[in-house]
């Protein structure tokens, strides 16, 4: 039986309901995923660089980091990445290579079934 970590964050707590909504609601494997990988403990989630995005993500596509994004290394083609917590220096190199971050809910919104996003973990 899985062991339910209570969650303190008010809004990781809604995170974790609209990604579980989602996923039943658009039969979303996606979301089941991200929501599973959000509610772990946070240390065992390890933080994604921005040189992870460089490396992993295509030009002009769609990406969830469940978890934070951190500042280390550079970014030189845009990408639109959803996560739950960005550094600041992260978010500016983001928006200086050209892409936007947006919050995983937000995500879900604009993708409900999941379609053309991409999940880095």
């Amino acid at each position: 039986m899985l062991r339910t970590i209570a969650k303190e964050n008010p809004e990781l707590r809604l995170t974790l309901i609209d990604l579980r909504k989602a996923a039943r609601a658009n039969n979303a494997p996606l979301w089941a995923a991200v929501a599973l990988r959000l509610a772990r403990g946070r240390h065992r989630v390890p933080p994604l660089n921005v040189g992870h995005l460089e490396r992993l993500a295509a030009a002009r596509s769609t990406v969830v980091v469940p978890g934070k994004l951190l500042a280390e290394g550079r970014l030189s083609k845009p990408v639109t990445v959803a996560v739950f917590h960005a550094s600041t220096a992260a978010r500016e190199k983001v928006h200086r290579a050209g892409g936007t971050v947006v919050s995983i809910r937000e995500l879900i919104k604009s993708h409900p079934d999941g379609s053309g996003v991409r999940l880095l973990a």
